[in-house]
């Protein structure tokens, strides 16, 4: 019995290393991006027990610029983007009528690259330190006259885990143009696969100078380059243009996904068509390109001169017209809807308002002389985290409360989803609304301590207090994760929502071939159109027949562990006493990750067939 359960245990976790199932890497995005979070918020409260009140010696100097570097770093790099992707690899095939995406090898090595260099990222707390230069790794200071050995693992993990987005991006872009249903237009497409394909584009052309970027910096590092060392004929400010042409993008990048996800949120729960999609896609695109034209707005303070920063204030304010067109058309779709406020509509209709205000502070400091005031205070703390916490994990939030059925075959209990809504919203509030003040009375970003008397400790303490509320509302989360597991009952319907896209015409759980026969799209909302003039069911744009699917892979797992080995290797090059010569374990790196992919390359693999007996057996199981 001991042996048939281990050799049960092994298959599934062998099942999981090499599946290039969409719905299971969905799955493995989604636990990855969780752990970061909870890393990464974990940091949060720590320094928010730092800065709770004044001259205080919880944290070091030191350990308090390592954590607000890492905690910025994971929350952007192996936070929001995986657990956006999580939900594109799921939603997108499902939602364009597809059976995977359209390289499903290339779909596992994204996420296996991707998580090998967030953990070799991971490891600097374990040799050296973390990285301490900020987020942003602004020069000189992140350069090896100022900053510890975390840097190198930040420069050598982010540039692995960039590649697995990159590579990911690449193949939601060929997905979405190659494999959309028959009828499923481009003016077709549901409001989330429109976004993610914007998204996707982005980050092609925002990836590839952060890219660059930090192979110059690794060349400075390891190998004492001079690309922003002054001194030496080296320009520090070029690094800030290269990280902003990619930095200001990147909230696009996570943003546009989260815009799609409500998207599909509040016209499934306001009973209502999705008002002016054609005005939403058109918006999309031009925030997509306006986007790369603001990255100066992070710069103002630096000196370029008036007319840059002039024509870069009004690019950014400029972004506020569709940004707005976005908002009035959710407030319209909900305007006469039949509204209902569960938990997923809680998240997405308080998503509007809170995303609001972090614009709005957003023209605020696209004012350059005000920006002069408010550049290095909380204030600009306060307008971000409006962004990317108020406004992406709300969208967050919503999209696992509405999208949790068809993954696990059973909803999460509302009483505690609505209990962690209003401790996350309450406490989010507390936390960052007061930072705005905070800032405009002057209290520095970036600073471990402040001094008393200056009028900011019960604004602090308001602050802090907030950050362990919203922490609250994550662990009742979680806790609701683990009760609804084993108290929740199975969905027996395909759609428990009544909502109105083609992932809920498929039955729960999904089957590994998604669609046994591809789909005819008739409209634009094609599961709502054939509630309401068909009967009930997609019609077929294929007879029923075999299928074809990919097998599992364990190289792209071995790829991405021969990337991190190398980049450790790369690491060990400015280690004191390393334990072996760096270029052994550079080699042995080099090894495992070309010899894996000269393996898929002579390996032929063409799938296996699951035959039409057995489609139809398992279609009358699901009916």
């Amino acid at each position: 019995m001991a042996t048939a359960t281990a050799e049960k245990e092994k298959s599934v976790l062998w099942d999981w290393l090499t599946t290039v199932d969409h719905k299971k890497l969905a799955v493995l995005y989604l636990v990855a991006g969780t752990l970061f979070f909870v890393k990464a918020g974990i940091m949060a409260l720590f320094m928010r027990i730092q800065l709770m009140y004044p001259e205080n010696d919880f944290l070091s100097g030191q350990t308090f610029n390592e954590m607000i570097s890492m905690h910025g770093t994971i929350m952007l790099f192996l936070a929001a983007t995986p657990l956006l992707f999580a939900f594109m690899n799921f939603v997108i095939p499902l939602q364009i009528g597809a059976r995977d995406v359209a390289f499903p090898f290339i779909n596992a090595l994204g996420f296996w690259v991707f998580f090998f260099g967030g953990l070799l990222l991971s490891v600097s707390w374990f040799v050296g330190g973390g990285p301490d230069a900020g987020w942003t790794a602004y020069a000189p200071l992140s350069t090896g006259d100022y900053s510890g050995l975390g840097m190198d693992f930040y420069v050598i993990g982010l540039q692995i885990s960039g590649i697995g987005t990159l590579v990911s991006a690449i193949n939601f872009i060929v997905t979405i143009i190659n494999m959309r249903a028959p009828g499923m237009t481009m003016m077709r497409m549901p409001l989330f696969c429109w976004t993610s394909l914007i998204a996707s584009i982005l980050i092609v052309f925002a990836f590839t100078p952060l890219a660059a970027g930090l192979a110059l910096l690794m060349l400075d590092r390891i190998f004492d380059g001079q690309f922003f060392t002054v001194d030496n004929g080296g320009n520090a400010v070029l690094w800030q243009h290269i990280f902003w042409i990619f930095g200001h993008p990147e909230v696009y990048i996570l943003v546009l996904p989260a815009f799609g996800i409500i998207s599909e949120v509040i016209p499934a729960f306001s009973r209502k068509r999705l008002f002016g999609y054609t005005a939403m896609v058109f918006a999309t695109l031009i925030i997509a390109f306006l986007g790369f034209m603001v990255w100066v707005h992070h710069m103002f303070t630096v000196g370029i001169g008036p007319i840059t920063n002039s024509v870069f204030a009004i690019a950014t304010m400029a972004i506020g017209v569709p940004t707005g067109i976005k908002i009035f058309n959710w407030l319209f779709t909900m305007w006469g809807g039949k509204i209902t406020f569960n938990t997923a509509m809680l998240c997405a209709s308080s998503f509007v308002p809170t995303f609001v205000l972090g614009g709005v502070t957003g023209v605020m400091l696209a004012m350059v002389p005000v920006d002069y005031l408010y550049h290095d205070t909380y204030f600009v703390v306060a307008h971000f985290h409006y962004i990317i916490i108020g406004g992406i994990v709300l969208g967050l939030l919503a999209g696992t409360y509405y999208w949790y059925p068809k993954m696990f075959g059973h909803k999460l209990n509302e009483t505690l989803g609505k209990t962690m809504f209003w401790l996350y919203f309450i406490g989010f509030h507390m936390t960052f609304f007061i930072q705005h003040i905070l800032g405009l009375i002057g209290m520095p970003r970036r600073v471990y301590t402040y001094l008393e008397g200056q009028g900011m400790e019960t604004m602090n303490m308001i602050s802090s207090i907030g950050s362990y509320i919203m922490g609250l509302g994550i662990l009742v989360l979680v806790i609701n994760v683990v009760y609804s597991a084993y108290t929740s009952e199975r969905i027996t319907v395909s759609d428990p929502w009544d909502a109105r896209t083609l992932e809920w015409s498929l039955p729960t759980p999904v089957p590994e071939y998604n669609f046994a026969q591809t789909p005819q799209v008739r409209s634009l909302d094609p599961w709502f159109y054939e509630k309401v003039h068909g009967d009930a069911k997609m019609k077929p744009a294929e007879p029923l027949a075999d299928i074809h699917m990919p097998n599992g892979s364990i190289l792209p797992f071995m790829i991405g562990l021969g990337m991190f080995i190398w980049g450790f290797g790369m690491i060990m090059i400015n280690m004191e006493n390393a334990i072996m010569p760096p270029f052994i374990v550079i080699g042995a790196g080099v090894v495992i990750t070309f010899g894996s992919m000269l393996l898929r390359s002579i390996k032929e693999d063409h799938g296996y067939h699951i035959p039409l007996e057995r489609v139809k057996q398992i279609e009358k199981e699901v009916s």
